[in-house]
């Protein structure tokens, strides 16, 4: 198996435009997402909010990616051409957080807000380790090493462990994917799935321990999971989602009690435990999704793509009713727009 990477990048699209009419979609803050224009022989983009029916742009350099918000929706850790920097959700106050030839990326800002884990490489392709920066710069240490591919860091609620994914050779050269846990301060490495064969992945954590996929990690026409549970030690994995059709984990509801995912061109809810899912709004074939719960549980934003189209709603978990937060139009080949994928909606306290 190949090293498994983030969500590819999505498909190109002309402008991203809000309908006059987009009502406000409750739940909660501004949604923050990447946008890239191809003017001339430029590009021109940044991270951008949309809230309330408007678009605002944060940032100004196109290669701004990956946006993460503290949990106090004060500021957001992104990635720019390979290092981190942070911004205020109005655009201002901007920091860099990392630097040097290194390649850094999937910025997760802890609990307390006041470090964030990310994701380096050496070189693009090549196998990651965990490290974390202060919030504000300074205090860069590594937090895994050794050669294996570490990524996927996801924090406890209480910011006491961090789930993540660790890439290993077995004696064939080929690639497993097991989930690991760790402290923030780098001790008590704890290896939490062991399997042959089979990838765990995509580790978030839940009110009664790490939800995860199962199945095949490598992008391509054999991938395929399954949703699992188990306790934060590893004890107790219980199939959550398995079947027909392959389910994949998009987010875990605040109060740790929802998932969200991926399966059938749907997107699906489910209270965690012995009880059915429930198709939160169908997607075309073929289409690719990042999507996310608001800081109340009750509405997710969802960006969408399929061929040449792109759009960014947000929908009711109770009800499946859709708000159109922002549209595309078709894929201009003269003036392409990539949006994303990664967007994150703003914690409310």
């Amino acid at each position: 198996m190949s090293y498994r990477t983030i969500i590819s990048a999505l498909l190109a699209i002309v402008a991203l435009a809000v309908p006059a009419a987009a009502a406000a979609a409750p739940g909660g803050g501004a949604v923050v997402f990447s946008k890239t224009t191809k003017v001339g022989d430029e590009d021109k983009g940044g991270l951008y909010a949309v809230r309330d029916g408007r678009i605002n742009q944060l940032t100004t350099d196109p290669t701004d990616t990956e946006p993460n918000f503290a949990p106090d929706g004060r500021t957001i850790a992104f990635v720019r051409g390979g290092d981190l920097y942070s911004v205020r959700p109005d655009g201002s106050g901007q920091r860099q957080l990392t630097s040097g030839p290194e390649l850094d990326s999937v910025p997760v800002v802890s609990p307390n807000g006041k470090y964030v884990v990310f994701e380096r490489r050496a070189a693009e392709g090549e196998p990651a380790d965990l490290y974390t920066v202060g919030a504000t710069g300074g205090g860069l240490r590594p937090l895994t090493a050794g050669g294996n591919d570490d990524r996927e860091a996801s924090f406890s609620p209480d910011g006491k462990v961090i789930a993540f994914v660790r890439g290993t050779a077995d004696s064939a050269d080929a690639i497993n994917d097991d989930i690991f846990s760790v402290r923030p301060t780098g001790g008590s490495l704890t290896r939490l799935t062991v399997t042959a064969a089979v990838d765990e992945f995509a580790p978030h954590f839940f009110a009664g321990g790490i939800l995860y996929s199962r199945g095949e990690s490598t992008p391509g026409p054999a991938a395929y999971a399954d949703i699992f549970t188990m306790k934060r030690n590893g004890s107790k994995q219980r199939s959550q989602v398995a079947g027909v059709g392959s389910a994949y984990v998009e987010d875990v509801s605040p109060d740790g009690h929802l998932v969200l995912f991926r399966r059938d061109q749907g997107l699906w809810g489910k209270k965690i435990g012995n009880y059915k899912a429930r198709r939160l709004s169908a997607l075309p074939d073929g289409s690719q999704t990042s999507a996310v719960f608001s800081s109340d549980g009750k509405r997710v934003a969802a960006f969408v793509a399929l061929e040449n189209e792109q759009s960014l709603v947000s929908i009711a978990v109770a009800n499946g009713r859709q708000t159109r937060l922002a549209d595309a139009v078709h894929y201009d080949d003269d003036d392409g727009t990539t949006i994303g994928p990664v967007i994150d909606w703003q914690p409310v306290r």
